[in-house]
């Protein structure tokens, strides 16, 4: 009988000898033992090209909010390609978007459109620099703000000091050089970063719930600190909701925790798939790109994205959405804590708007710190393959993406295989404050 999965593989080598690493993106290649290659999906789940069925939890990384073949995206998507893709010049959907977007935020005046979470971050950095005149940032460490030299740094295993670590071969030193590196939940970091640098930063640069390093809620005042700081210093707030945007509300970040950037970057679940990004923010800082600050894009604000946006914030709207996948979020933490207990396992679980986190090895999970401490080995190697065997599909560093397709069955079924899972695999490394 062929071993599981031996499409995929045989798959995967034929791609190493065409594509680079034989993956379109590299942090894929940290799935173990290698990436699967899917069918097709459909709501919460997905077919591979063995014709195996999984309960989907990565949701294309973050972006299918609303699960796979929805059919409120699917009529948009499929109404516009007979309209026309992109025209190369203006069309009435990309103002419509825009229209609904800032509405739903409820405090941005106006926005730009580009295509990825990566170039939103370039734009509202060159935004922030333009108005203030400045060219220092500060961001905080554990911290992923897309994959271009100038933020690539302080992510994994980022130290203390106020320095950038780089985290990619090829960064060049120059590229950091004007990057500062605040605490993550630490107000003292940031306000010592002020002072090192009078009147010489531009922005800070904050995902308010450290979405890649342990998706949690900021400590209560510390967002209002960042804003009292950059306002006192003449420097910008910016979020980045990239990973959060939509995912914490229609309002994101800004809403549910009542502190207002001026500038803030979205992108993955606002698209349901395709390729969007958006930067928002005040007015006379997003007007600057009619003042010399570059702000260009072949794809920016093609309909075909558009329209799947706006069908997105429709679905969204509705009533009881939200509150449907909150309940969906604390099933599958009691759940998974449950089983960790019965197994004798130290896991930590908690979930955030549409996000859960499970984090092996650790008591608790407040950030960056914590994250870095979990037994990530144990997770990737063998939680995650082990689960694929009962049809659950989970990413590699902890963080199931919950949509509005998933049911209490899902997640039934997914508690239960943790349950199996923990029970037949040894316990995680525990850490607890830095000692191993």
């Amino acid at each position: 009988m062929e071993p599981r999965w031996s499409s995929s593989k045989a798959l995967w080598e034929r791609a190493c000898r065409s594509i680079g690493g034989g993956v379109a993106s590299s942090v894929r290649g940290g799935v173990y033992p290698h990436q699967l290659y899917f069918e097709s999906g459909k709501g919460a789940h997905l077919i591979d090209i063995d014709g195996d069925s999984y309960i989907d939890y990565v949701l294309g990384w973050g972006p299918l909010l609303l699960g796979h073949g929805h059919p409120a995206i699917l009529e948009a998507a499929h109404a516009q390609l007979d309209r026309g893709i992109m025209f190369g010049g203006g069309n009435m959907h990309e103002v419509v978007a825009a229209e609904r977007f800032l509405s739903a935020l409820g405090w941005a005046e106006r926005l730009l459109w580009t295509n990825t979470g990566t170039e939103a971050v370039q734009i509202a950095l060159r935004l922030a620099r333009a108005h203030t005149g400045r060219d220092i940032v500060v961001k905080l460490g554990g911290g992923y703000h897309g994959w271009h030299d100038t933020v690539l740094a302080s992510y994994m295993g980022y130290g203390k000091g106020g320095e950038p670590v780089p985290h990619s071969l090829g960064q060049p030193a120059s590229s950091l050089a004007d990057l500062r590196v605040g605490l993550f939940n630490d107000l003292d970091s940031c306000a010592a970063a002020f002072e090192a640098e009078p009147g010489r930063i531009a922005a800070v640069l904050v995902d308010p719930t450290s979405s890649n390093t342990g998706s949690v809620a900021p400590e209560p005042g510390y967002l209002e600190g960042l804003r009292r700081l950059c306002d006192e210093h003449g420097a910008l707030l910016i979020f980045d909701e990239v990973v959060s945007g939509l995912r914490l509300g229609l309002s994101g970040a800004a809403g549910r925790f009542g502190v207002t950037p001026d500038l803030a970057t979205y992108g993955k679940a606002i698209g349901s798939g395709m390729a969007v990004a958006a930067v928002a923010g005040r007015g006379e800082v997003i007007d600057l790109v009619l003042q010399g600050a570059v702000h260009s894009g072949t794809f920016n604000g093609n309909p075909l994205a558009m329209t799947v946006l706006t069908a997105t914030l429709d679905v969204l709207s509705q009533p009881g959405v939200y509150d449907h996948i909150d309940a969906l979020g604390q099933a599958l933490v009691k759940g998974v804590r449950k089983a960790a207990i019965e197994a004798g396992h130290v896991v930590a679980a908690h979930h955030l708007g549409a996000t859960a986190m499970v984090a092996p090895g650790v008591p608790r999970l407040t950030g960056p710190d914590d994250y870095a401490e979990a037994d990530w080995e144990h997770w990737g190697k063998h939680v995650v393959p082990a689960m694929l065997e009962y049809g659950v599909y989970l990413l590699p560093g902890g963080r199931l993406f919950l949509s509005t397709q998933h049911t209490l069955a899902d997640v039934d079924g997914t508690t239960e295989a943790f349950a199996d899972v923990f029970d037949s695999l040894p316990a995680p490394r525990v850490r607890e404050n830095g000692d191993s």
